[in-house]
């Protein structure tokens, strides 16, 4: 017979071995001879832990160390059981008892720690995690649980240590690899990141997780069909997986295919009801979609899950701008400064909608503090930089520097996610095919065919190109808005290709199966912009033109049109693209536009018969304190004199009247017209005398209407783009003694006009005369300008040359 000795190690090697039923048997079989034998209660006591029988474990473990309350494992094993059972604060007991009886084991103080961890009491878990792995070097799982709670708390380098002791110790360790992966993302490590989730699912190929963070890491590469790749891997592996949904929706809505993007979101949502990360980019998805209320009440039930969510709340402040609250909006802005004060994309929209209310006590400090973002950046923010757009409407004078600095960083955030068109048919042509006497192919890129002030300046240009030698496309991804412009613009094409409802890469695959040779942007960084094309290179050359008054701080645009007066041939440093100067004025006009021949009396528009009448029809942001103290003296230098300003938007009129009364202005001195459509819009300008520009945002079109309706415009020139239009305009008219450099000539000049009625008379019949002999409203001079400048882009790409700066004579 055997000696329960001998028993006892056989029993061990059955359970060791996993054939439990053998040692728990024989366990059995020795208390039966001696039920003194703590070990045999012990090991019979892990069996029924081994197999969920926590209750029984803790009894028979229990028992044992009521035999031998010496024995550590006996309370270290105790302890697990009770933790199996929820039992926290009794098993913490026990593998404290465990220590108190063998202080240098480091199981016990491995499970401590575990539990500590559990419980939030991290500092101790890390100082047990560390004992242990001096007690025991090679212990791989004390090694990963410390990676993890050093991960939590954002201690990327001592985490990634950690993890790569865990590798080192067990190579094939796919849940180590793949935080790693994580870890060295955060280290901005990439590539490595990569590799990371690569190696975790080599060892482990259903990983679902680590198919999602490998889809993330290739996302930041900009390998946007790899990372699609990944999560719809990751959703066959784990079809209920809510963050690979949300990661998936967020790609879609990234690669312009929002309906596909909302179907991922709200499924994300449907498996997981509190993801407020997936109501945030649902309601993107759907504002893209221009589902406004859906957007907003998506955005607003992300903010209820979470109140502190500053993507969020930048999103809802976006959509209710854009329906016309302005108020909610600054609402919006504001909370998210206040709960992230280097948020710089809520900084330019909260300077703008201020901007758009004439609520100016706010702006100095608030444009300080975005110029000193733009000049002086967080070097590792990855966060959504300043706006362009905002900062070139800033109520200050910024430097044309400055402006590129700021649309630089921009266009590099913008665009990170594009991908150029790989293989591009123009690296494929021959010379012939190059050189051939094929018409040119120009594509016009815009979101703004519809009633938009690019669209009423730029149509006849499209109507006057030359078919014998340019194809001209038009490529629309802005709304259709149905308006007559809409179809005027369609019908100038010889092709019409409407973008809006197709995916991103399907929309570049377009333009470039179209074999576009020179891609014209017309919408910058203004509303609805989709940067992301031109920054996929579909076209050889690639211009920026019209719509967007400024660099646009990118290496995927080779030219920028401008003329001699708004941008200075010194002044190329400040653009990232080539200058082409055209002759004359940059700005092209559309001579179509009707003037109604019912001119309203100035009663029915709220005038008075006997007043001179500043007027200034720029959107009210362009107002700023200092044009406004001016505009006021004018007034109290000028009896019987009144301002005529456009209401773009309801508060601005209320706080315009409040600030002429604090300025010693009678508040009904100021007039205030509503938007109309061109035609009675244009008419009524010839109720006024003097249009007084905005700076340092000039009038564009407004102030090529004006000219156009024989209204003469006063204007301040500053040195950046937006500042000199007016300027460009009236130079090329013939009209120079209207541009002024200093904000006192801008007053002085103002008030001898208004004081010489004969003079004033005389000007506008200047204006009269020069309008109908002047290149600014001289379309087919200025097509054939344009397509001067297409072929000599054209002639210098075919020669091999880099694009460079040129005069069109």
């Amino acid at each position: 017979m055997k000696s329960i000795s001998e028993m006892l190690s056989t029993a061990v090697a059955h359970q060791q071995a996993g054939r439990l039923q053998d040692a728990e048997a024989m366990y059995r079989e020795i208390l039966a001879r001696d039920d003194q034998q703590a070990d045999a209660w012990h090991l019979l006591g892990t069996i029924a832990h081994q197999i969920g029988d926590h209750a029984v474990a803790i009894d028979l473990i229990g028992h044992a160390i009521e035999l031998d309350s010496r024995n550590a494992n006996f309370h270290c094993n105790l302890g697990n059981a009770l933790l199996a059972t929820g039992q926290i604060k009794e098993a913490e007991q026990s593998y404290r008892r465990a220590l108190d009886r063998k202080s240098d084991f480091p199981l016990a103080r491995f499970n401590l720690s575990s539990l500590l961890a559990q419980t939030g009491q991290l500092d101790e878990a890390i100082a047990g995690y560390e004992e242990a792995i001096r007690l025991k070097p090679d212990f791989v799982e004390a090694h990963y649980n410390l990676a993890l709670i050093l991960q939590g708390q954002r201690r990327w380098d001592a985490a990634s240590s950690g993890y790569q002791r865990t590798l080192q110790l067990r190579p094939n360790h796919s849940e180590a690899w793949n935080n790693l992966g994580l870890v060295l993302k955060e280290l901005g490590n990439i590539p490595e990141a990569i590799e990371c989730h690569r190696r975790a699912i080599q060892f482990r190929p259903d990983y679902a997780e680590a198919f999602n963070n490998l889809g993330v890491a290739y996302r930041e590469q900009r390998e946007v069909n790899w990372a699609l790749e990944c999560y719809t891997q990751a959703l066959k592996l784990k079809p209920d997986y809510p963050a690979a949904f949300n990661n998936l929706g967020n790609l879609l809505q990234s690669m312009g295919r929002p309906s596909d993007a909302v179907t991922c979101l709200k499924r994300a949502i449907e498996l997981q009801p509190g993801f407020a990360e997936s109501y945030t980019n649902l309601g993107a998805a759907l504002q893209d979609l221009r589902r406004w209320n859906e957007a907003a009440d998506s955005l607003r039930a992300a903010l209820d899950l979470n109140p502190d969510d500053v993507a969020a709340l930048q999103s809802l402040g976006n959509v209710v701008r854009d329906g016309g609250d302005t108020a909610e909006a600054i609402a919006c802005y504001r909370r998210s400064l206040e709960l992230k004060p280097d948020c710089l994309s809520a900084l330019g929209q909260l300077i703008h909608q201020l901007q758009h209310q004439c609520a100016w006590d706010e702006l100095p400090s608030l444009t300080a503090r975005a110029i000193r973002a733009v000049v002086e950046p967080a070097s590792s923010s990855t966060e959504s930089p300043l706006s362009p757009f905002a900062f070139l409407a800033m109520p200050v004078a910024t430097s044309s520097q400055q402006q590129q600095q700021c649309a630089t960083r921009w266009a590099a955030y913008s665009t990170r996610t594009a991908v150029k068109v790989p293989s591009p048919w123009w690296g494929q042509a021959t010379p012939a095919e190059l050189v051939g006497d094929q018409r040119l192919r120009i594509g016009y890129l815009s979101a703004d065919f519809r009633t938009h002030p690019v669209a009423e300046l730029i149509v006849e240009l499209f109507e006057s190109h030359d078919r014998s030698q340019f194809e001209v496309t038009g490529y629309s991804y802005g709304p259709d808005d149905g308006s007559l412009i809409r179809q005027r613009i369609a019908n100038a094409f010889e092709r019409f290709v409407d973008l809006r409802d197709l995916p991103l890469a399907d929309s570049i695959q377009k333009i470039v199966d179209d074999r576009i040779d020179i891609l014209v942007d017309l919408t910058g960084f203004t509303q609805h912009s989709r940067p992301e094309i031109m920054a996929s290179c579909p076209a050889p050359i690639q211009v920026n033109y019209l719509g967007y008054p400024g660099t646009m701080g990118a290496d995927f645009v080779d030219y920028i049109m401008v003329d001699h007066f708004i941008v200075p041939q010194e002044c190329q440093p400040f653009y990232n693209e080539k200058l082409v100067h055209l002759p004359g004025c940059y700005q092209v006009n559309d001579t179509q536009r009707i003037i109604s021949s019912q001119i309203p009396t100035r009663a029915e528009v709220g005038l008075p018969d006997d007043a001179f009448v500043f007027c200034s029809f720029n959107s009210n942001y362009k107002i700023t304190s200092e044009v406004f103290d001016v505009w006021m003296r004018l007034l109290q230098q000028v009896p019987s004199s009144v301002l005529w300003l456009l209401e773009s938007n309801r508060q601005a009129p209320v706080t315009l009247r409040r600030e002429a009364q604090r300025r010693g202005v009678a508040p009904e001195r100021i007039v205030f017209a509503p938007r109309r459509p061109l035609t009675d819009h244009l008419a009524r300008h010839q109720l006024a005398d003097l249009f007084l520009d905005t700076f340092p945002v000039n009038a564009h079109t407004t102030a090529s209407d004006a000219l156009w309706a024989g209204l003469p415009v006063l204007t301040l020139s500053g040195e950046t783009f937006v500042s000199r239009v007016a300027g460009s305009l009236l130079h090329s008219l013939g009209l120079p003694e209207l541009i002024t450099n200093t904000l006192v000539d801008y007053e002085a000049r103002a008030l001898e006009i208004a004081r010489n009625r004969q003079g004033l008379a005389a000007l506008r019949q200047r204006l009269q005369a020069n309008r109908l002999s002047s290149p600014v409203f001289d379309i087919r001079r200025a097509a054939r300008a344009i397509e001067q400048a297409y072929r000599t882009m054209q002639t210098i790409r075919e020669q091999g040359e880099d694009p460079r700066s040129f005069a069109v004579s």
